[in-house]
């Protein structure tokens, strides 16, 4: 008995052969139907009318209206799940990472002979993942204002840090979350790691963007760093992982090992490390991701007694991730994004004993 269908996907890529490559792979995935193929903007707009389908893979470069131009009228009159798919991701990463930023879910270069079993088991979870998420476009809508980061805030009046320090985990849509919450950040905030599962080519154009809209200094994470206040740091490398080393005076440390459960760097490696090192004094963030890295690290930290916090459904481009950590009773507040920053200042606030 066949699976059923959970994702209908549209093709759209000027390419025959690479549509013809793209549907062959997901013709053989269980739960994957594709619904139509377009050469064209022209033609993928009357299909998702006529066949309604649930995610999109959409090439850059198209004939007539490019690909991210196709982008921004679907996020506005057709709100759909899209994957951007282009032999640009490689050499213009400016233009996808334009892309995420525009609310493509993910963006992936099209793969080379060496590599293309490990591209379409990676593409499959993603397209079913898309399809059963609750994806996010209310920043895209037709009647939405034009996307834009979250403005920098001041720290709050008395804020007095207490010594905790913070650890995130994202991966799909990471890109779009961290532009909104870390602006909201005050430039003395408390040290922060980041685990960011990112495409290599998108690192240059996403600290760029967040070093001009961030008050705090946004840093890629280095071996031996030390843990700052008005720092934050942000691991991406895919070769190593990253641990917090030491108490009371913690640094980050990269280590080269064997993936966890399949993912480096891993969000539960770094939280689970945060757990010997801080315990009570750290605070275990995930925000939208897929599968289920973080969740194994989270609950280590949350038994020591730490705060924890996941992006809610509502607001995550992909819950995967945050949806695993809720099912296992480790998150002790489930919020939308634009609370998280808020609630990550209070809990790393001093708070004065009553008078």
């Amino acid at each position: 008995m066949k699976p059923p269908v959970t994702a209908r996907v549209l093709v759209v890529d000027d390419s025959v052969t690479m549509r013809a490559f793209f549907g062959a792979i997901f013709e053989r995935a269980p739960g994957i139907l594709v619904v139509g193929t377009a050469a064209s903007a022209a033609e993928a707009r009357q299909l998702m009318i006529e066949k309604r389908p649930n995610v999109v893979t959409l090439d850059v470069e198209m004939p007539g209206m490019g690909g991210l131009e196709f982008l921004e009228e679907i996020m506005r009159d057709r709100p759909t799940p899209v994957i951007m798919l282009s032999s640009l991701t490689q050499k213009g990463a400016e233009t996808s990472f334009q892309a995420l930023e525009r609310g493509a879910v993910d963006c992936f270069p099209k793969p080379s002979s060496e590599n293309r079993d490990e591209f379409a088991a990676k593409l499959c979870s993603l397209v079913k993942a898309a399809a059963n998420g609750n994806v996010r476009f209310a920043r895209y809508a037709k009647d939405a204002p034009p996307p834009q980061a979250t403005a920098v805030q001041p720290a709050p009046v008395g804020y007095d840090w207490n010594g905790k320090v913070v650890l995130m985990g994202t991966s799909t849509g990471g890109v779009d979350a961290l532009l909104q919450l870390l602006p909201s950040f005050p430039a003395d905030c408390p040290p922060t790691v980041i685990n960011l599962q990112i495409e290599p080519g998108f690192v240059p154009p996403l600290f760029q963007r967040l070093k001009t809209l961030c008050h705090a200094k946004v840093v890629p994470a280095e071996d031996g760093r030390p843990l700052r206040r008005g720092e934050i740091q942000i691991v991406t490398d895919p070769a190593t992982h990253a641990v917090l080393d030491r108490w009371p005076d913690p640094s980050v440390r990269l280590i080269a090992s064997n993936p966890v459960n399949g993912i480096r760097p891993s969000a539960s490696l770094l939280f689970a490390t945060a757990a010997k090192t801080a315990g009570a004094n750290a605070v275990g963030v995930i925000l939208t991701g897929m599968g289920s890295d973080g969740v194994a690290g989270l609950k280590a930290l949350r038994a020591t007694g730490a705060h924890t916090i996941s992006q809610d459904s509502l607001t995550c481009l992909v819950d995967q991730a945050p949806a695993a950590a809720r099912e296992a009773g480790v998150i002790e507040r489930d919020l939308p994004l634009d609370r998280i920053a808020g609630a990550i200042l209070e809990n790393c606030r001093r708070i004065a004993d009553a008078a």
